[in-house]
């Protein structure tokens, strides 16, 4: 039996998403094409009972912090460097590979990692020896694996090379459960996908979802959660014309939060202004930037 905690990072869009739910096979993480979307470190279990138990964990993209929320967001990056058996070194094969290594450099790793080449389906001509040439020097590349986690290529091959580094050791959570977080904690997550998903622009930048409410009933599920924004007028955004968009975004979560919990929901949203939310200590712990 082998257990241990393999930990994804890499810089925003690079895939890391997209890989944790492809590797789990249960959409774990949100997705969206804009970059930022992760905020949160997410640990999902892919259990072999009798053989493995991988703890991965999905991390923001790093970035230079521009607001409290983004220190956040890095601080739950550093806790992933710490107790990491593995790391996995996503890369966009077609970004810019030096790039890359500075900031897989500057994490300095104490634990093996493997470069995971991603995207290898659009990659550029020529793209996928460079980036092979490039990362095989690196003294923090202990294995290059070359993937698409978006049409699910390679990932076998990637598992069995994740495979040998871990220890052998017992299962630590329970081989029934996917994750250690609150079904909660997933609702506010495809409530604010949905927020990506509609508005451009810095409206999902500037947003967080709360959930106040969760009851399960006997026929249903009842939810409340309040969308939180900085300004009036993105209120005004999100709600749209006579309710529309709200509607809109209610439908497409609910349909979601159905599927992810195989259980009937009564949803209900409220839009809240709070300004510079982003920046305040206090509102960020609130809504479970800690």
């Amino acid at each position: 039996m082998r257990s241990g905690f393999v930990n994804i990072f890499g810089r925003p869009n690079a895939g890391k998403s997209t890989l944790l739910n492809a590797l789990i096979g249960e959409k774990m993480a949100i997705v969206s094409s804009k970059v930022q979307t992760t905020r949160h470190r997410i640990k999902a279990f892919l259990n072999k009972p009798g053989e493995y138990q991988v703890i991965f964990s999905d991390t923001p993209g790093i970035i230079d912090p521009k607001y409290k929320l983004h220190e956040r967001m890095m601080d739950s990056v550093k806790t992933a460097l710490e107790d990491a058996d593995l790391a996995l070194l996503i890369v966009d094969v077609n970004d810019d590979l030096a790039e890359m290594d500075a900031i897989f450099s500057a994490l300095r790793l104490k634990v093996p990692a493997i470069v995971v080449l991603n995207k290898i389906d659009v990659a550029a001509n020529g793209r996928l020896p460079e980036a092979e040439a490039f990362f095989a020097t690196r003294p923090y590349c202990k294995q290059l694996v070359r993937i698409s986690a978006l049409q699910k290529v390679h990932l076998q091959k990637l598992l069995d090379a994740i495979l040998q580094y871990l220890p052998e050791a017992a299962a630590f959570y329970s081989e029934d459960d996917l994750s250690d977080l609150p079904t909660k904690f997933f609702v506010g997550e495809l409530i604010r996908e949905k927020v990506y998903e509609l508005f451009g622009d810095e409206i999902p930048y500037h947003t967080a979802v709360m959930v106040n409410e969760f009851k399960e009933k006997e026929s249903l599920v009842k939810i409340q959660a309040d969308i939180i924004v900085n300004r009036e007028t993105q209120k005004a955004i999100i709600i749209g014309d006579k309710g529309k968009m709200i509607k809109q975004l209610g439908m497409k979560a609910r349909a979601d939060i159905e599927n992810f919990i195989q259980q009937k929901v009564f949803l209900e949203l409220f839009v809240k202004v709070r300004p510079k939310w982003r920046d305040n200590e206090v509102q960020l712990k609130e809504y479970g930037y800690r």
